[in-house]
């Protein structure tokens, strides 16, 4: 019966060693995929910030290049309009074209008379 026990006694001191062990892996294990899940977390904030700022910048640099393109297009509309409205108050003569000589427009005449 002693032999018997003595062998209990050994099974439960190897379990309780693998067990100690195996604890120990998984503690092991734990703390190194947190340090993984932290390094990857990081990572990918440092990619989202650079990804963000990215974007933002070429926002950016396409609304300036939209508010361009849209003032000089309106500049230009507004020069062709002023040049369309010489034109017809020269042909049906209700101005004389040489008002149109300085390349201004439309200014009228002295004292602010109309057109």
């Amino acid at each position: 019966m002693d032999a018997l026990m003595k062998g209990f006694s050994m099974a439960k001191e190897g379990v309780v060693a693998a067990a100690e062990k195996t604890k120990a892996g998984v503690e092991e294990a734990a703390l190194r995929t947190k340090e993984g899940v932290m390094y990857v977390g990081n990572k990918t904030k440092e990619g989202v910030v650079s990804g963000v700022n990215t974007v933002a910048h070429r926002t950016t640099d396409q609304a300036n290049i939209v508010g361009e393109t849209a003032v000089g297009s309106a500049n230009e509309m507004g020069q062709k309009t002023a040049e369309g409205l010489e034109n017809v108050g020269a042909s049906t003569g209700m101005v004389n074209p040489g008002d149109f000589s300085h390349g201004g427009g439309m200014e009228g005449g002295e004292g602010g008379e109309g057109y």
